[in-house]
């Protein structure tokens, strides 16, 4: 059962998604927010490729010389997770920003 999320914690909450589409550059508070949000879901990312490796590495213990048939969905998901969990930063998606609209 979740617990209900405090009113402080909802003002905090971000609302912004991790993106540049319809940021004006002139605007900084809300273009910090997308940088923030830009952030924010690339260490949601690179986390989430960690837990899997504790998760592997455990796997890899617990299973011994078994390890290749028992532990195969978590190397298959690490894998998957290392090609994205990089934190590169938002500079490079910031000033190479292509809106959606004049793409070809």
């Amino acid at each position: 059962m979740p617990t209900p999320e405090s009113p402080l914690f909802l003002a905090r909450k971000p609302t912004v998604p991790p993106t540049f589409d319809g940021v004006d550059y002139d605007d900084t508070p809300r273009l910090k927010q997308a940088q923030d949000a830009i952030i924010r879901e690339q260490w949601v990312k690179s986390m989430m490729a960690r837990l899997v490796r504790d998760e592997l590495g455990k796997c890899y213990i617990r299973e011994g010389v078994n390890h290749l048939e028992k532990c195969g969905k978590l190397r298959d998901r690490y894998l998957e997770l290392l090609k994205e969990s990089r934190v590169k930063g938002y500079l490079f998606e910031q000033q190479n920003y292509v809106p959606k609209d004049s793409a070809l």
